[in-house]
């Protein structure tokens, strides 16, 4: 409903919900007042980080289906529609991060819409709490996490790099600054060659937009020199920068596809990189192989800093989390149950 008592029009099915002004003086105001050009629309959108859009926009598409095969109404919808929505996606069996993330969805486009609040989600979590509980009982387990990288596993993977080719050149810097920098997959893709300097005492690395940077003021983080010849990063920046300089590439983005003749192309994507650290993993027979993700850099950087001593806030603000992030407590936990177990010293 507006101000006065209008219903808002709900959208069609897997459509955005438009965004609705809070009318001040509702006499004086036209439809010209509460029009948003595409442009404006397109700027509002792209507030949202493309990942976190994209997905929100797929869930909100299969709730409106599936309202819609139910003869529900999706907006505004019921505290009732979105538990037993909840419910059948228990039903199929779906993840609890994805049933979560479904409902921060369709409480977001509710938002969108002028409808704050709304749908309640008390009973649909309930519903899902019970869902985790069965599943536990029943042997599953809860979300499963990439493991960390440790500096044994990146030396391993570094170790399998041809650092012969340009390949290996560019895979060696992926995975040293992924660690090091406690990078995000988006991160890292987005790095420009320009991003990277190299000081006296290492690196200094611009991340000019991050997941927790909405505003994309942008922060250098420092990166000091390494120790070991395979991972030190000034070493592994200025085998690339080589690469680059020889194809022509003097600006642009740092990390970049190679094809099959040796030629340099465009950006890597966020999956590549997936894809090649995973593989560089099996290569190097490290532990668990086939679960390692590129996200394992970034909670290998956090867990080894946290194991050498680094205090927790000054992990929080190198890897670009919130102060209090229950992600970097995690990471800390796997390192406290085994530093500070309480049956070391028991004489077992």
């Amino acid at each position: 409903m507006d101000d006065d008592g209008r219903a808002l029009p709900a959208p069609a099915v897997g459509e955005r919900p438009p965004i609705y002004a809070l009318p001040e003086h509702a006499d004086a105001h036209t439809a010209v007042d509460y029009t948003l050009s595409a442009r404006t629309q397109a700027r509002i959108a792209d507030g949202v980080p493309a990942n976190t859009r994209r997905a929100y926009a797929r869930q909100w598409a299969t709730f409106t289906t599936w309202c819609a095969e139910s003869g529900r109404v999706a907006l505004p919808a019921t505290a009732h529609t979105l538990a037993e929505y909840t419910s059948q996606l228990c039903e199929a069996g779906q993840a609890p991060a994805s049933i979560e993330q479904a409902i921060a969805a369709v409480r977001t486009m509710h938002r969108l819409a002028g409808h704050t609040g709304r749908p309640a989600t008390e009973s649909a979590r309930l519903a899902l709490r019970a869902y985790k509980r069965q599943r536990a009982e029943a042997g599953g387990r809860g979300q499963r996490e990439a493991p960390p990288i440790t500096i044994d596993a990146l030396r391993a993977m570094v170790s399998v790099c041809d650092l012969a080719t340009m390949i290996g050149r560019r895979d060696r810097l992926l995975l040293v600054l992924g660690l090091a920098l406690m990078g995000r997959r988006s991160e890292l893709v987005a790095l420009m060659r320009e991003d990277v300097r190299e000081v006296a005492d290492g690196l200094e690395v611009t991340i000019r937009t991050s997941k927790t940077d909405k505003d994309s003021t942008g922060e250098t983080i420092a990166i000091p020199r390494g120790s070991h010849p395979l991972t030190d990063p000034v070493a592994a920046w200025r085998d690339w920068l080589t690469v680059l300089d020889q194809a022509g590439h003097t600006s642009g983005r740092l990390l970049r596809r190679i094809n099959r003749h040796g030629t340099l192309g465009p950006s890597l994507g966020a999956d590549a990189v997936n894809t090649i650290v995973r593989d560089l993993a099996v290569r190097a027979g490290v532990p668990s192989a086939e679960t390692i993700t590129a996200h394992s850099l970034r909670a290998g950087g956090a867990t080894v800093a946290y194991a050498a001593g680094v205090p927790v806030a000054v992990i929080a603000k190198h890897g670009r989390w919130a102060p209090a992030s229950p992600v970097v407590l995690r990471y800390i936990r796997a390192v406290d149950r085994w530093r500070d177990n309480a049956m070391r010293n028991v004489g077992l």
